[in-house]
């Protein structure tokens, strides 16, 4: 023991200093453009780590390990790393639509120009240029909101939690509200309709059971305490077999009959009818607001295909009173988000034009037939490589929606299975995750599958270069 603590000793001493590697490195080309802290933490993150390797008994280093041009170089490699943005592009061929983890929903390229517009140039975000006088920020979606979905007025925050949040607050503090137990549902990182309503101060009132809720079971709850009926659309999941849901109908009926406001959380929301693309039938906004729901809540992002937003939309007199509450500056969305969802919103003007212009409405609408015809041209592409060990399977698939919504839609697609001869299935797998573009599959039967109805024209050639990256490599 004492031999092998001396000789550890004998190795750390032998590790160069972070100013001699330093010297080495400043007169380099190849870290002009580094800034020198920058260098400095990745010169002593490097030898932080041989440290920790000598210290832990893992065998001692090999001597060109120590020498200060192989500290160098280790360290470029980390300061190249720590100079790449955190948050990058990434390719999906996942075959989920709307991929939370990957950013969930594309925008349109034809947004692009206006988000950059107002985000590199000052704008009229609050300032009324008829008047030239404070403006509300609203207003630039409020009028579009209430165009497309039939409402009186409209307003939009960060998210549709939070939209959900604000209505509670406002609506229901210290108050009663019923919900069905068949729609106390989870979102997306473990948050909880119950939990949102006990943030905000409004007490939960189950009624019914979580397969069957009557109209009765509101109708024998309501009482002095009570604020607000709120239905909760199942978005990300459903209930099959013995059940019975009260219609957003009867209880706008059942509001109108106690004087109490019925606000519906759509969840995923949507503008258009998806049956009449072969999908699942998803309630529209239009249609909750034509059915008299005082307020309805839904995402911007999602189904819709704009950004990350929370839509509120309904009737004037509760639209009014959930902008007058001060939680709603804390909630508000910045001039990019404000800018991105209000060209989004411009295309729902032509349903045409919204389904071939937003992405994620193309991606779910897309005949098989065009997405089999992109498998076909990549698969054409990467078997010219073939020869080299790789082997190349088209075949059917299905696809997701995603982003908690339309949970037993399946989408038919077409895929690609890669397998190698000297590759597993893991290891391409990690191996397309740290290319300049990062591609996203996923693994079936120890294949390696690229799902083509996420995947773009224009990502072709991304895919096609990192695989012959991926041939030019030993597995690691």
């Amino acid at each position: 023991m004492p031999e092998d603590n001396a000789a550890k000793a004998r190795q750390l001493r032998q590790l160069p200093a972070v100013d001699r590697v330093l010297s080495l490195l400043e007169p380099s080309p190849a870290v002009q453009d580094f800034p020198r802290k920058v260098l400095v933490r990745s010169i002593q993150e490097t030898l932080e780590a041989l440290r920790a390797r000598i210290q832990d008994g893992q065998g001692p280093l090999d001597q060109s390990e120590m020498e200060a041009s192989q500290v160098a170089r280790r360290a470029v490699n980390r300061a190249n790393r720590a100079m790449q943005p955190n948050l990058r592009r990434t390719i999906n061929a996942t075959g989920v639509v709307v991929h939370t983890n990957l950013g969930r929903s594309r925008l349109a390229d034809v947004a692009m120009p206006q988000l950059q517009d107002i985000a590199c140039h000052y704008s009229n975000l609050e300032y009324d240029l008829e008047t030239g006088k404070r403006g509300s920020r609203y207003e630039a979606v409020a009028e579009l909101l209430c165009e497309v979905t039939g409402a009186e007025a409209g307003l939009v925050v960060n998210n549709c939690a939070a939209a959900v949040l604000l209505t509670l607050d406002t609506l229901a503090r210290d108050r009663e509200v019923i919900v069905s137990r068949g729609e106390l549902v989870e979102i997306g990182g473990s948050f909880r309709v119950p939990d949102i309503m006990a943030k905000s101060g409004a007490r939960l009132r189950e009624v019914g059971t979580t397969n069957r809720t009557h109209r009765r079971d509101y109708a024998g709850a309501i009482g002095d305490q009570t604020a607000m009926l709120l239905k909760v659309h199942q978005s990300n999941f459903s209930i099959s077999g013995f059940t019975k849901a009260v219609g957003l109908d009867e209880l706008v009926a059942l509001g109108r009959e106690h004087q109490l406001p019925v606000v519906e959380d759509l969840g995923s929301g949507t503008f258009i009818d998806f049956s009449r693309y072969g999908l699942f039938a998803e309630p529209t906004v239009q249609a909750s607001v034509r059915t008299g729901a005082d307020i309805v809540t839904f995402s911007g992002d999602k189904l819709l295909g704009g950004p990350q937003a929370g839509i509120l939309v309904g009737r004037k007199k509760w639209i009014e009173r959930l902008k007058a509450n001060p939680l709603t500056r804390a909630l508000r969305i910045d001039k990019m988000t404000l800018t991105a969802f209000e060209s989004t919103l411009r295309l729902y003007r032509d349903e045409t034009r919204a389904v071939e212009t937003i992405p994620t409405l193309r991606m779910l609408t897309e005949p098989l037939a065009v997405t089999t015809a992109r498998a076909e041209r990549l698969a054409a592409r990467l078997e010219t490589l073939a020869g080299r060990g790789l082997a190349i399977t088209s075949a059917a698939t299905v696809a997701r929606a995603g982003g908690g919504a339309l949970p037993l839609l399946e989408i038919p697609s077409r895929c690609l299975q890669v397998q190698h001869a000297n590759w597993r299935a893991r290891e391409i797998e990690r191996f397309m995750r740290g290319q300049p573009t990062p591609i996203i599959g996923r693994i079936e039967n120890d294949r390696f599958v690229l799902d083509l109805r996420t995947v773009q024209e224009d990502e072709l050639n991304h895919i096609e270069a990192a695989f012959r990256n991926l041939l030019e490599k030993e597995p690691q």
